[in-house]
């Protein structure tokens, strides 16, 4: 792989949304099966589109989140889930998406979408009790 500006962007990118395992763990891993693959993702993915002026970090971890919901990609859920709460998207704004993504993927997408999230608040010790809304009448 190439280590140039955009690469070392978009690894810092990785770094800061999915901590080490998810950057250095990553391309440090790479094998000449994956590594066209890996090198796109750090470069393309990271360093450039998610650099990109118009859309904050936090808008663009909702953006993606609701988009692995409707294609139903449940180990991308869980990898962006973690990066969404580092963006600073609240464990509310995700369960929102997931709520608002029955009107449009249907209720099994959604049900991953709520899996997967649940599965990654539990393993951040965030209380599953959010803003107490199951309690109302």
């Amino acid at each position: 792989m190439i280590r140039d500006e955009l690469y070392d962007v978009g690894l810092r990118q990785r770094r800061t949304m999915f901590g080490p395992e998810g950057a250095e763990g990553q391309v440090e891993h790479t094998t000449d099966l994956n590594d066209k693959l890996q090198d796109f993702v750090t470069r393309y993915c990271f360093g450039d589109i998610w650099q990109r002026d118009g859309l904050s970090y936090a808008e663009r971890s909702r953006v993606t989140f609701a988009m692995l919901i409707a294609q139903g990609k449940s180990h991308e859920l869980r990898v962006h889930a973690r990066g969404a709460l580092a963006n600073g998207v609240s464990p509310i704004e995700l369960r929102e998406v997931v709520v608002h993504s029955i009107l449009y993927c249907g209720i099994p997408a959604a049900v991953e979408g709520l899996r997967a999230l649940e599965e990654i608040l539990e393993e951040r010790g965030i209380a599953l009790d959010l803003d107490g809304e199951a309690e109302r009448p």
